[in-house]
């Protein structure tokens, strides 16, 4: 019995498109959405796909966890170094969120 050779599909076998692709490359989907008057795309990363690197979420300040489900976001006409990782939480909740005021340890909170 030979060994099963591996067939390359052609583009009209698949049925699928590059973006079906690209969603499961990465384990997530990719949309637009609209924030502070500027188009950012968003793509939704599973946990699965997020092994092996842990990142700063900018709405929280804390640390995205390797294997954690999380959300890519950068403005539609950025590049990659734009690209920022949140917490779908923090994402979903940054319209509603103000700007942290940062103060030294012995300051007072008022």
């Amino acid at each position: 019995m030979s060994p099963r050779r591996n067939r390359l599909n052609g583009p009209d076998s698949s049925g699928r498109s590059a973006e079906d692709e690209t969603a499961s490359r990465y384990g997530g989907w990719q949309s637009t959405e609209t924030w502070r008057g500027e188009d950012w795309s968003v793509r939704h990363v599973a946990g699965a796909s997020a092994a092996g690197k842990t990142y700063r979420c900018p709405g929280c300040d804390q640390m995205i966890g390797s294997g954690v489900p999380h959300v890519v976001a950068w403005p539609a006409y950025a590049g990659a170094d734009d690209r920022r990782h949140w917490h779908k939480a923090c994402w979903n909740a940054k319209d509603r969120r103000t700007v942290r005021v940062r103060r030294p340890r012995g300051a007072p909170g008022y």
